[in-house]
């Protein structure tokens, strides 16, 4: 051991576990940060602890390492709130937040609130640093927690507003890295072989099979393995939001994204399967359309990390616990492949090619304003082979997970899991995680406006993502409840609900220091996005698109 302050020890630990970067809003562990300078850490403050939550998960979801984000004691329940998104999006974040000495408690201390309470709900693990001794224990354990299961966000509270009572102090403190848990998955649990053989006798004597890859195949980095399978037995294979990419949409196989934000053609091919098979993904309302698709008491196979998840909302016909990849590398080495499905495949492309003749007039629309699907398609045409697309929730999940084609195995897709506004925070993680790969970030106004202050962050730190706005001067996913919600009524002013102030989201960039730029007519998109990758600053692509024609369409169910 050596005599050391908490403040290196912390430095050190996080520098041993591979982080390359903490986001933050001050004040919050000075010395901590001066020690990280010295050891080559990014320090990135940003202008609300929200946005650093959103940054650390999407540096956590693009490079499977625990993002870190910190706050001092004011500031800890609003980072606790930026922490729902890594919740549910099972991201591997440790936060690091102050709180007033304990001589300081139950006196009313000035900005304090118990900090327990708002992490509750937002993490797996949480705990209470005292002293200095108690940093190699608890340290240590955030990372087990995170990475360890099913990943998920951990807590350490850790004694001084800014953490300063905490890691200031001197103690005779080892560094010790353990290599296992510095990054998803730690482990690689596979189910037992029986269930293996159960699973295997079931998807060889269905006649309509289908498999919906989820999160976890993402997070276990199974795409292979799902693709292998699939093809050994030729099951078609539908993804939710946080596996597409999984397998590509030019695949004979690939029918898209199922649930609440998809396409119909893969809503159709699960409600008419006879076995669903869910690899790493739970079975919630958005995957499943609210319980719907498939339609309750379909036969379901499960395969997931997280016990708790089997047979949640649908009871398995088989129930496998383990990792992904490992347990499917097991199964295809228990399976023979298999003819005999050209009528079901068939009908599985059927219903694609029909989706895409019917979508087809509006992805390329030669309509002025820009209509949505046209600006998707021309994402498609022009996204990298080894970009990263990020989305933000509502629409923009909508639009990104239904209308972007993936081509190539290279690109992966990361999306917000709930809090409109995550998008260019969460962007701008992925691009610290992925710095030498193209980062593109899709929202719309309304999502961007939650913390357009990042730019400066971005210009600051020369985080170089590319942003496109579809800009519609709306909230428009309101839309239609806004206006149900007038039925009947004579007079009265629903747009008030969602409509914006008209923007040029380019000018605001420019004075930013970003590079911006607008877009108004379709053929110009791709010309835009080409400057906005050339021009080595942060940019935003504000594409003015129809705020009379921009509603997602309604999602097919039974």
């Amino acid at each position: 051991m050596a005599r050391m302050t908490g403040a290196k020890f912390m430095a050190d630990t996080l520098k041993a576990y591979g982080v390359t970067h903490v986001f933050l809003v001050p004040a919050i562990l000075r010395r901590a940060l001066a020690e990280m300078d010295l050891i080559g850490i990014k320090r990135v403050i940003t202008h609300g602890e929200k946005a650093a939550a959103y940054m650390a998960d999407g540096y956590a979801r693009a490079s499977g390492k625990p993002g870190v984000c910190m706050a001092q004691s004011v500031g800890a329940a609003n980072l606790a709130a930026g922490l729902q998104d890594a919740y549910l999006g099972l991201s591997p974040v440790i936060a690091l937040t102050g709180h007033k000495r304990s001589d300081e408690q139950y006196k009313n201390a000035y900005q304090e609130i118990e900090h327990s309470k708002p992490f509750a709900s937002v993490t797996k693990f949480s705990a209470v640093v005292d002293n200095a001794e108690q940093l190699p224990h608890l340290l240590r354990q955030a990372f087990r927690e995170a990475t360890t299961g099913a990943p998920a966000p951990v807590h350490l509270d850790i004694q001084g507003m800014t953490g300063d009572f905490a890691t200031e102090a001197e103690a005779d403190l080892e560094v010790m890295f353990e290599a296992t848990f510095a990054q998803r998955p730690a482990f690689r649990p596979e189910a037992d072989l029986e269930s293996v053989r159960a699973a295997a006798r079931a998807l060889t004597s269905a006649q309509r099979p289908v498999i919906v890859a989820g999160g976890g195949v993402t997070s276990s980095g199974a795409q292979q393995e799902v693709v292998e399978l699939a093809e050994m037995l030729q099951i078609p294979v539908a993804t939710s939001l946080n596996a597409k990419g999984t397998i590509t949409d030019n695949h004979p196989l690939s029918v898209g994204v199922v649930g609440s934000y998809s396409r119909w053609c893969a809503n159709r091919v699960v409600s008419e399967a006879d076995l669903v098979f869910y690899i790493g993904s739970h079975t919630g309302s958005q995957v499943t359309n609210e319980w719907r698709v498939p339609s309750p008491g379909t036969p379901v196979i499960q395969l997931d990390i997280d016990p708790r998840e089997l047979g949640r909302t649908y009871p398995a016909e088989v129930a496998m616990h383990g990792d992904a990849k490992a347990t499917l590398r097991r199964m295809i080495e228990a399976l023979e492949p298999i003819g005999g499905r050209a009528d079901w495949t068939d009908r599985a492309q059927q219903l694609v090619r029909e989706w895409r003749e019917d979508v087809a007039p509006r992805a390329n629309s030669e309509a002025i304003p820009i209509i949505p699907e046209r600006l998707c398609n021309e994402i498609t045409q022009f996204l990298p082979s080894d970009a990263m697309l990020v989305a933000d929730t509502g629409h923009a999940g909508i639009w990104t997970g239904s209308m972007i084609d993936f081509n190539h195995s290279t690109q992966e897709y990361i999306r917000c899991a709930g809090s409109l506004g995550w998008g260019l925070s969460a962007a701008m993680g992925a691009k610290c995680a992925l710095p030498d790969r193209p980062v593109l970030c899709f929202s719309g106004d309304g999502g961007f406006w939650y913390h357009i202050a990042e730019l400066e962050t971005a210009v600051r730190n020369n985080i170089n993502v590319v942003t496109v706005i579809n800009n519609n001067s709306a909230l428009s996913q309101d839309q239609r409840g806004d206006e149900r919600a007038y039925a009947g009524m004579e007079g009265g002013h629903p747009e008030e609900l969602w409509s914006f102030t008209d923007t040029n989201f380019a000018a605001v960039a420019e004075s930013i220091g970003c590079f911006g730029i607008r877009v108004e007519r379709p053929g110009d998109i791709q010309s835009a996005l080409e400057q906005a990758f050339a021009s080595g600053r942060p940019a935003v692509v504000d594409v003015a698109t129809d705020p009379l024609d921009s509603l997602a369409p309604v999602p097919w169910s039974p």
